[in-house]
C-alpha cells in the first residue's frame, strides 16, 4: 500500500463517504474517479493496477464508439464512465457496456460509478463462456510482466498488455487500448513529432497474433502524465481492427506450408504405363 499525503488521504476519505450513498450524482461520481485512491488498501505495484486519469479517459472516449462495448481490466470503470457520459443526454444511443474486473473491491466502487453496466468479477484469462461478442473492446490493462494465472490464445511473451489484446481479438471487432509507449510500434506522446519505432518484442507479438496497432486519433497522453496516482507512465493510445486481424489469421491457416511449392509441382506422379513408354523412347534413341 502506498503512503498517501495528508491531502490525498483527506480526499480519499471524502470519496469513501460519498460511496456510502445508495445513488451517486454525476458530481459525486467524478469526485470519486479523481480522488478514490486505488493504492490506499491494495499493493498496486505488484498488480500493475493504476486507474486512468479522468482527463485522459475523456480524451480516450473518442475511440469508444460502439453499441456493445467490453472493458477488460476495468478497475472502477473510469474508461467506461467517460464513454457512457458521451451519451448522457441521449439514452436511446447509450452503449451496452460490460466491465470485467478481478478485484471485488474495485467492482463495488465501479457499480456505484456505472450501475447500469454489466459487471463481471473474473480474470481476463477466464472469461465466461457466454461472454458474447462486442463491437469494441477497450482497456487500460496492467503494464509489463505482471504475475498471473492463465495464458493468452497465441501470444507467448510476458507483457500483460499484449495478452489482453490477444484475448480481445477473439471477442470484439475493434479495439482501443492504453499501453506503455515502449510496447507501441510508434512514438507520439511527449514527442515533437510522430515517429514509427517497432521494437523486437512488438514484431514478435505481431508475428504470433497478426495484430497490427495504429495510432488512432493522435492523443498526446503526456499531457496527463502527472495525473496518475503514484506513477507517471508515458503511454500511447492504440487502435486495432480485429476483423482484419482474424482475416489475416484465416489466410495464414490456408496457406501451404512451403510457399515455394506451386500447383504445377503438386501433380500426381505419372502412371506405370506412361513411365514405360518414356523409357522405351529413351531406348530407341540410344540404338
Amino acid at each position: 500500500m502506498a503512503k498517501l499525503t495528508k491531502a490525498q488521504a483527506k480526499q480519499h476519505a471524502e470519496a469513501c463517504k460519498i460511496l456510502e450513498k445508495d445513488v451517486l450524482t454525476w458530481d459525486d461520481k467524478y469526485f470519486v474517479l479523481e480522488n478514490w485512491q486505488e493504492s490506499a488498501n491494495h499493493v498496486n505495484s505488484s498488480a500493475g493496477a493504476f486507474f486512468t486519469p479522468p482527463g485522459l479517459a475523456r480524451d480516450f472516449a473518442i475511440e469508444g464508439e460502439g453499441r456493445r462495448i467490453i472493458d477488460l481490466c476495468a478497475g472502477i470503470g473510469g474508461l467506461s464512465f467517460a464513454i457512457d457520459n458521451c451519451w448522457r443526454y441521449d439514452q436511446d444511443h447509450q452503449p451496452d457496456i460490460t466491465c470485467v474486473e478481478i478485484n471485488p473491491n474495485y467492482i463495488a466502487v465501479g457499480k456505484k460509478i456505472l450501475p447500469h453496466a454489466r459487471w463481471i468479477q473474473a480474470s481476463v484469462f477466464d472469461l465466461p463462456a457466454d461472454i458474447g461478442h462486442f463491437d469494441r473492446a477497450i482497456s487500460n490493462p496492467p503494464f509489463g510482466a505482471i504475475k498471473h494465472d492463465g495464458q493468452a490464445p497465441r501470444y507467448t511473451g510476458k507483457d500483460f498488455e499484449y495478452k489482453v489484446m490477444d484475448i480481445a481479438s477473439d471477442i470484439a471487432d475493434f479495439g482501443a487500448f492504453i499501453i506503455p509507449q515502449m510496447s507501441a510500434p510508434f512514438q507520439y506522446s511527449g514527442m515533437r513529432y510522430y515517429q514509427e519505432r517497432a521494437t523486437e518484442k512488438h514484431n514478435r507479438f505481431m508475428e504470433q497474433t497478426k495484430i497490427r496497432m495504429e495510432i488512432g486519433c493522435s492523443i498526446d497522453t503526456a499531457y496527463y502524465r502527472d495525473a496518475w496516482h503514484g506513477v507517471a507512465p508515458l503511454c500511447e493510445i492504440v487502435v486495432i481492427d480485429f476483423e482484419e486481424v482474424r482475416q489475416a489469421r484465416m489466410e495464414k491457416s490456408h496457406r501451404p506450408k512451403n510457399p515455394f511449392v506451386f500447383a504445377a509441382d503438386r501433380h500426381e506422379p505419372p502412371s506405370t504405363e506412361s513411365t514405360t513408354q518414356t523409357n522405351n523412347k529413351k531406348q530407341l534413341t540410344l540404338f
